[in-house]
C-alpha cells in the first residue's frame, strides 16, 4: 500500500478513509478494508480507528436503527502507513436494538476492539442538560491555524492545516504552553471544514471522530501541561460514547469537557456535545494514559 497523498484535502481524505471497502463475509464475521489517513507521528489516529469501526459495524445494520452508543478500548498503536481490517460480528439482532462487536486490525494483530449499540427511533422520556450560557461565539474566537500561524513546525502544521475539523478553544489552547488558571475544565468549538453528504451515519461516525480531537485536554489543563510539554506520553485508553440526538458535524457544536479524576498515570475526561442552538447532541467518556518526566 502506498502512502496516503499528504496533500490531499484534509475533509477529502476523511472521507476517504470513511470509505470502507467490503471484502465479504465468513460463517461469523463481515470483512472490511480501509486506509489510514497520514499524521507526522506515523501512528493512526483513534478517533479515525473509532469512526471507522462505526461504519463498518452500520454496514451491517438496517439504515433505520441508528447507532446509540459504543464502547471502545485501544490494544495497540496503529501504523498509519498500512490499511486496517475490520471484522464485524453480529452478535445479536432483536426487535428494537441490533448489537454489534467490530475488531480492528493491522498485520494480524488487534488494534481496536469495539461494541456498538444500534436501536429503532421510539418515544420516551426526554430531558437534557443545559448547555453552559455566556460563551464567546467561535467566529470571535481564533481558529487553530490562527494561534499556530508562523511556527514552522511539522506538528504544528499538521494541527493547523491538515485536520478535518476547525477546533476552536473558548479557553486558551494548550498547544505548545497551557497559560491561564489551571482548571480540570474547558470547552472547545468544532464543525468540519467542509460540508458533509447528508447520510447520517457519516455525520455520527464523523462525531465520533471528532471526539478524539481535544477530549483528555481537561486533564491535562488541570495541571498547566501542553500538548508539547518535552517528553510527554499521552494516549487513549478506551473511548465511550453515546448519541442522544442528531446533528450535523458540518454546523458549529460546543464540546464541553471536565476531567473529575487523574491518577496512576491515567486521566478521566468528560464530555457533553451540543449543536449551536443548545441541543445535546452526544456525551463522552475518555480515560488515557499521562506520562510527564517531572510526575513519574
Amino acid at each position: 500500500m502506498t502512502d496516503p497523498d499528504p496533500d490531499l484535502g484534509a475533509l477529502a481524505g476523511l472521507l476517504e478513509a470513511l470509505d470502507l471497502t467490503n471484502t465479504g463475509a465468513s460463517a461469523s464475521e463481515d470483512i472490511f478494508i480501509a486506509p489510514s489517513q497520514w499524521t507526522p507521528g506515523g501512528r493512526v489516529f483513534g478517533g479515525q480507528v473509532l469512526a471507522q469501526s462505526l461504519i463498518a459495524a452500520g454496514r451491517t445494520v438496517p439504515e433505520d436503527r441508528p447507532v446509540h452508543s459504543m464502547h471502545g478500548y485501544f490494544l495497540r498503536p496503529g501504523d498509519a502507513k498500512k490499511e486496517i481490517t475490520f471484522s464485524v460480528d453480529r452478535i445479536h439482532d432483536g426487535r428494537s436494538f441490533t448489537t454489534r462487536r467490530t475488531q480492528a486490525s493491522q498485520d494480524g494483530k488487534p488494534i481496536l476492539s469495539m461494541i456498538a449499540s444500534f436501536q429503532t427511533e421510539d418515544q420516551g422520556l426526554e430531558h437534557q442538560a443545559t448547555m453552559p450560557a455566556g460563551l464567546p461565539d467561535p467566529e470571535t474566537l481564533p481558529s487553530t491555524a490562527d494561534v499556530l500561524a508562523g511556527i514552522d513546525h511539522p506538528v504544528a502544521l499538521f494541527w493547523s492545516t491538515r485536520r478535518a475539523f476547525d477546533i476552536r478553544h473558548v479557553e486558551s489552547p494548550i498547544y505548545f504552553e497551557a497559560s491561564g488558571e489551571r482548571v480540570p475544565h474547558q470547552a472547545v468549538w468544532m464543525r468540519a471544514v467542509g460540508t458533509l453528504p447528508d447520510d447520517p451515519t457519516l455525520h455520527r461516525a464523523a462525531l465520533a471522530y471528532a471526539s478524539d480531537y481535544s477530549i483528555l485536554e481537561s486533564s491535562l489543563r488541570a495541571h498547566g501541561v501542553a500538548w508539547g510539554t518535552p517528553g510527554l506520553k499521552a494516549a487513549s485508553l478506551d473511548h465511550a460514547m453515546w448519541w442522544h440526538r442528531f446533528g450535523r458535524v458540518d454546523e458549529w457544536m460546543l464540546y464541553v469537557q471536565e476531567s473529575p479524576n487523574a491518577i496512576g498515570g491515567r486521566g478521566l475526561s468528560l464530555g457533553r456535545i451540543y449543536s449551536r442552538d443548545g441541543v445535546l447532541l452526544a456525551s463522552v467518556a475518555q480515560e488515557g494514559t499521562i506520562r510527564v518526566p517531572s510526575a513519574a
